[in-house]
């Protein structure tokens, strides 16, 4: 079978890892979100800085009415301060770990809607270095990283600060992380993820999953591509065995 992508991926960089580590500075296997996440200012995804100000809190776990908690105890290593604060709120049931019923609880988009199931899911098994359906308040500070980066991409080419992307924005970040992919497919792949009633508004939530699942796909695309044309010939079952390991 011969898929052709044409020229759309050749450019596409993978985004460099947040380069999250445990106690001591080792990094277990592979590094926290070592696909997925964007580079920063000045990295791969070009050199535009975020917004100064706060933009709303989305994609950050619920303050409630009085705000961030207060700080719990000594930081360890490795650990964003911030992160481990959230973590004591987020973890409701004070198990030491963040399942997905309270990730999902605990993530907002601008809209006030909850993160989908699918993103929750998705940045779970990214963050779970013990595959056992929870993370660690390691792993929940990388995550958190993960979504500061992803939070500050999506800021930036909000260009309406609507809180949302349209296909016209998300054609502008696609460009600018190298993908060459045609107005047609950018505004058929807005409209799949949007909010019901608002066909051309991606939230973060989508906007993290599409990005994120965009690459993997790439990836597998491009390990099979040696020669870098744009055109791989291969079984239909070789190309979903190398697509579900990058999505698993």
């Amino acid at each position: 079978m011969n898929f052709q992508y044409g020229q759309g991926y050749q450019g596409a960089r993978p985004p460099a890892p947040p380069g999250a580590q445990y106690p001591g500075g080792s990094t277990p296997g592979a590094p926290y979100g070592s696909y997925g996440s964007p580079g920063g200012t000045g990295g791969l995804y070009g050199s535009v800085p975020a917004p100064r100000a706060p933009y709303g809190g989305y994609g950050l776990p619920r303050g409630g009415s009085y705000g961030p908690p207060p700080p719990t105890g000594n930081v360890p290593p490795g650990v964003n301060p911030e992160a481990q604060q959230w973590f004591s709120t987020v973890d409701t049931d004070h198990s030491g770990y963040i399942n997905l019923k309270e990730l999902k609880q605990a993530l907002i988009n601008s809209n006030s809607s909850a993160f989908n199931d699918e993103t929750c899911l998705m940045m779970l098994n990214m963050f779970d270095k013990t595959k056992s359906g929870r993370m660690d308040l390691f792993g929940f500070s990388a995550l958190w990283e993960f979504l500061q980066q992803w939070r500050a991409l999506f800021q930036q080419f909000d260009r309406d600060r609507s809180g949302s992307i349209s296909s016209n924005e998300m054609h502008q970040a696609l460009s600018q992380m190298g993908y060459n992919l045609s107005p047609q497919f950018i505004q058929t792949l807005v409209v799949n993820y949007s909010t019901r009633g608002q066909p051309n508004a991606m939230q973060l939530d989508r906007f993290i999953q599409v990005c994120t699942q965009l690459q993997s796909m790439t990836l597998a695309f491009r390990e099979k591509d040696t020669g870098m044309t744009g055109n791989v010939r291969m079984s239909y079952e070789d190309f979903l065995s190398s697509a579900i390991a990058r999505l698993m």
